[in-house]
């Protein structure tokens, strides 16, 4: 089966995420890819782009590419999915030319962490086909792709439990809205999904 919805990927997860009943959903797939001399991608967290209750939600991030330094790999800022949601982390503009991290540095001020104590982690060295997963909270962001020749591709998939329902605010949401029209149109009832679209895993 594809790796979007493969078993062994759902039940790891699960596991981390601690959903040990009534399975998991993907969400969304989406290909992220940064061509060379791409900005940054601004620092952001994936959650409030999510429109789900409750609002629990893990990203796998396949690479597509060897994450070599000079391609901008995926950087996570430790421990920042505890931080509480003063500055929910969501941007209109993902790739900004500056280093994409005023978001952040307002989070983590609200935080009470001063910028130079924070610490990041690298997803530099992943080999092509590796995964990285992270909390639906954490913040991250990437630098600049310096290569003249190389992009840095990956693939995104963001798991949610199965049991969620759309919130109030997905009807207002460009992306959220069609999806629960379909529902509505398909089902009768906008919270049951279409496992061709928000499949279980």
């Amino acid at each position: 089966g594809s790796i979007e919805t493969h078993p062994t990927l759902g039940e790891v997860v699960a596991t981390l995420a601690g959903w040990t009943h009534g399975g998991i959903r993907l969400a969304q797939d989406q290909i992220w890819a940064k061509p060379p001399g791409a900005s940054p991608l601004i620092f952001h967290r994936d959650s409030p782009y999510f429109m789900f209750d409750p609002s629990d939600l893990v990203t796998v991030w396949v690479a597509l590419d060897d994450m070599e330094d000079e391609l901008g790999p995926l950087e996570y800022v430790v421990g920042s999915h505890l931080w509480g949601d003063g500055r929910y982390g969501s941007a209109n503009q993902f790739f900004q030319p500056n280093n994409g991290e005023k978001l952040l540095y307002s989070a983590a001020e609200r935080e009470g962490i001063p910028k130079e104590h924070l610490k990041f982690v690298s997803t530099a060295g992943l080999k092509a086909g590796g995964i990285s997963i992270h909390h639906g909270k954490t913040w991250h962001g990437s630098k600049k792709n310096k290569s003249k020749t190389n992009p840095r591709r990956g693939l995104g998939l963001h798991f949610v439990p199965a049991q969620v329902q759309f919130t109030k605010e997905a009807h207002k949401s460009k992306l959220w809205r069609s999806y629960l029209q379909q529902h509505t149109n398909n089902n009768g009832n906008n919270n049951d999904f279409d496992p061709s679209t928000i499949p279980m895993s």
